[in-house]
């Protein structure tokens, strides 16, 4: 099958992976929509599963912040320790062993650190990043929206959960259409970007520039 094209933003589930990045429990009453954030995750970890999407999990400092959160439905999921703001260095030997990886669909806390600086290192890789926003957050809002526009300056495609998933389905024909319809079914969280995306600042907006 030909490669998706990098400048479309295309994603294909036989040539992507999903990145979890640092949802754990010390974070839980620091981060903006903690929840929120995590059941859109997990939205995409179930997905990944059923779409045989390989995923990789990593927890900052685990000692300090305690291990990832239960409801992210990541048992079973090795979780990598790590103290780089960056889930690429403690991943870099499970990226080298999937060379058909052409797309990352990364979630995660925070926003403004470790999920930024994994996305620019995976773009130094060669490799398409696509940040589900609705599965983002930080501490602070300005750091979040901040580092989104970032990322969006740097070549970053920003969507949404349910976006990436019907990209990763492209039709309603497919086998597994009618369970990952009913995941999506289920109500979407408010995680605090509507009201920024009504406002006069639309900076992440699709046909805005910098």
């Amino acid at each position: 099958m030909a490669a998706a094209k990098a400048s479309l933003g295309r994603i294909l589930p036989e040539s992507s992976a999903l990145f979890l990045c640092d949802m754990q429990e010390k974070l839980r009453d620091r981060v903006l929509y903690f929840p929120q954030i995590v059941s859109m995750a997990a939205r995409m970890l179930k997905v990944a599963r059923i779409l045989n999407i390989p995923v990789l999990l990593t927890e900052h400092y685990p000692q300090g912040l305690g291990p990832t959160v239960p409801e992210l439905g990541a048992q079973g999921l090795r979780a990598m320790s790590k103290t780089s703001l960056s889930m690429v260095p403690p991943l870099q030997q499970e990226l080298d062993k999937m060379p058909q990886v052409q797309s990352v669909l990364l979630c995660g806390i925070e926003t403004q650190g470790c999920i930024l600086n994994t996305a620019l290192d995976l773009l130094d890789r060669g490799l398409q990043v696509h940040v589900a926003v609705d599965a983002c957050s930080s501490q602070s809002e300005m750091n979040r929206l901040m580092a989104l526009s970032r990322m969006k300056q740097s070549g970053v495609f920003l969507s949404t959960s349910e976006m990436l998933i019907l990209q990763l389905l492209k039709d309603s024909a497919h086998p597994q259409f009618k369970e990952i319809h009913k995941i999506l079914k289920e109500p979407v969280p408010d995680i605090g970007l509507l009201g920024f995306f009504q406002g006069k600042n639309n900076s992440l907006l699709p046909n805005s520039r910098p």
